[in-house]
């Protein structure tokens, strides 16, 4: 393509991004097209959406555009429109998995069960096809009212080892929802023995122990939940709800929400970089046949928000009602939302307004201390730390990063002796932390402090992370304050080909170039650093070297003779 043809159609997108509906039917049926395809790059469905839909009105019936603007549909979480493409789909492609799924959970909502297995059995191929059609089909028989068959259903999974918690978990849902008890609490113990730390789990299991008037057992279940690791506000719910004498409900009161349950599941599964786009498409069908709209709101905002779709994430956490425990999970998730979309004040005025209502939210202080740290707001952000921390009352492993991030406010406070502390905190809580172990020993390789205890962390954490541009930087320099210089050409070449565009380890590069005679080659790496737009105080550093190049190097002084004086950085 010819430069001014790039030029064209950049300048093309970007004025049909911004149009209505109604002036995209003006736009050509290549223009429509292309601007959805750079929306949906970019991730913005709705924009998508709204142009395909306009080029497939002045190219009706074309199956590419009809099987991609389904998906959009449905990403968008509009069942009405993904289920009437969906049937235009499979008139072209009558395997397409998708489209198959939600025509029967169309058959779902009607009640036709028989119908539901009849699409599904088209979508049974491929290990995550073959799970998810199983599930579905599962609880289209419990919606028959037929439990063998649905267990002799969730059988097929046997096939596969990976697949056991899903049996486990669906064959107790669907026994509990029959109300065959004692099958229930079969397939309850072992989903429980092998995914204890599942929260879904735990909620089940707690509500069939309540329900089946064993209220000790169930309170057991929840402690041990919450002694695993960090609160959670729905188990903590339980608890609450037990101690006020109020009784369980199941989790799940209809084959549809047992079906929507089971798309939960999956999407839940598939909430990583590589499954996102699918995990997406199931949480927007698990939403709309829930029971449960709190916990799929959630999980729906967390897959936006992995997709940095932050404005709909938000818009998703906001549905969940005031009255939900998750509101404040909520609220939280979109207070740091609001940051990454450099809305800093106001996500600060939010969570400061959910400390003021809820002092005692462990969580919700850390977010506010982190998102003081990314404003370089450091005294805040120690502060909103030093309260999160006066909560605990014995710090454990789960709590080393809180010591951490303090101490990065207090080392950038210049507050070195209560920085060095937090450090040393979070190292034992969690020794082998690779990041610990690199910014506590730069920091005393850089104040040519403790050498050898220093390039010892150092070395650990290269060692943990082999491949991280910004620790094998770490131990470049701490060659270099050596003034061992080979070596830290060596390293701090290799830092600079894991992490090409930082300032700063290009600007080592060149200190270390320019002290074994190479002073071509650092002046390079020197203009390199300050290309790459460093702060301005190394932006001043690193314009005295290109000017003037490094100082004769001082005699060297022993380490234990020199705490606290500057590095050889100069």
């Amino acid at each position: 393509m010819t430069p001014m043809k790039t030029f064209a159609l950049s300048l093309l997108l970007a004025t049909t991004l911004s149009l209505s509906p109604l002036a995209a039917r003006e736009i050509s049926l290549s223009g429509n097209f292309l601007a959805s395809r750079s929306a949906a790059l970019s991730r913005d469905n709705q924009a998508a959406a709204t142009f395909l839909g306009a080029a497939l009105q002045q190219d009706p019936g074309n199956p590419n555009m009809i099987e991609r603007l389904f998906q959009i549909e449905l990403a968008n979480g509009n069942l009405p429109a993904s289920e009437k493409l969906a049937a235009d789909v499979i008139e072209f492609n009558s395997q397409h998995r998708m489209a198959r799924i939600v025509l029967a959970m169309q058959e779902f909502s009607a009640r036709r069960y028989d119908k539901a297995r009849e699409h599904l059995s088209e979508s049974n191929y491929t290990p995550a096809g073959e799970l998810t059609a199983t599930l579905l089909s599962a609880w289209s028989y419990a919606g028959e009212g037929s439990l063998n068959p649905a267990l002799t259903e969730l059988n097929k999974l046997d096939a596969n080892e990976s697949f056991a918690n899903f049996k486990n978990f669906h064959a107790a849902l669907i026994s509990d929802y029959l109300n065959s008890s004692i099958r229930a609490e079969v397939f309850y113990k072992k989903a429980y023995q092998d995914a204890g730390s599942s929260l879904r789990v735990t909620q089940a299991y707690g509500s069939f122990l309540e329900r089946n008037n064993r209220p000790e057992e169930a309170r057991k279940i929840y402690e041990a939940f919450l002694a695993g690791g960090e609160s959670n506000n729905l188990v903590e719910a339980s608890l609450q709800r037990m101690a006020a004498g109020e009784k369980a409900v199941s989790l799940i009161t209809t084959p549809p929400a047992g079906a929507g349950e089971a798309l939960f599941s999956l999407a839940a599964a598939m909430n990583d970089d590589q499954g996102i786009d699918t995990a997406l498409l199931f949480a927007q069908l698990a939403l709309n046949f829930s029971d449960d709209k709190p916990v799929m709101l959630t999980l729906l905002g967390d897959i936006l928000s992995t997709s940095r779709n932050y404005e709909l994430a938000n818009a998703a956490y906001g549905k969940i009602a005031p009255t939900s425990p998750l509101r404040i999970h909520a609220d939280t998730e979109i207070a740091v939302n609001l940051q990454r979309l450099e809305r800093g004040k106001e996500s600060i005025e939010q969570l400061r307004a959910i400390v003021a209502r809820d002092p005692a939210n462990y969580a919700v202080w850390v977010t506010l201390g982190s998102v003081y740290r990314s404003t370089d707001e450091y005294a805040k952000a120690a502060e909103a730390y030093d309260a999160a921390l006066k909560l605990v009352a014995k710090p454990d492993r789960t709590h080393w990063t809180v010591f951490y991030f303090r101490g990065i406010a207090n080392e950038r406070q210049k507050k070195w002796p209560l920085a060095e502390a937090d450090f040393r905190k979070a190292l034992e809580l969690a020794p082998d932390e690779s990041s610990v172990l690199n910014y506590l020993g730069y920091s005393l390789i850089d104040k040519n402090e403790k050498l050898d205890e220093a390039i010892a962390m150092v070395k650990k954490a290269v060692e943990l992370k082999p491949n991280d541009g910004y620790i094998v930087d770490s131990l470049g320099w701490a060659y270099f304050q050596l003034r061992d210089f080979a070596n830290a050409v060596e390293q701090l070449e290799r830092a600079v080909d894991l992490k090409a565009g930082d300032p700063i380890i290009a600007e080592h590069l060149g200190d270390a170039y320019w002290r074994v005679g190479r002073t071509l080659e650092a002046k390079f790496q020197w203009q390199h650093a300050k290309d790459n737009k460093p702060e301005p105080e190394d932006l001043k550093r690193i314009e005295g070297k290109l000017k003037d190049g490094l100082p004769e190097l001082p005699p060297l002084v022993k380490p234990a003779d020199n705490a606290g004086t500057g590095s050889n950085n100069g």
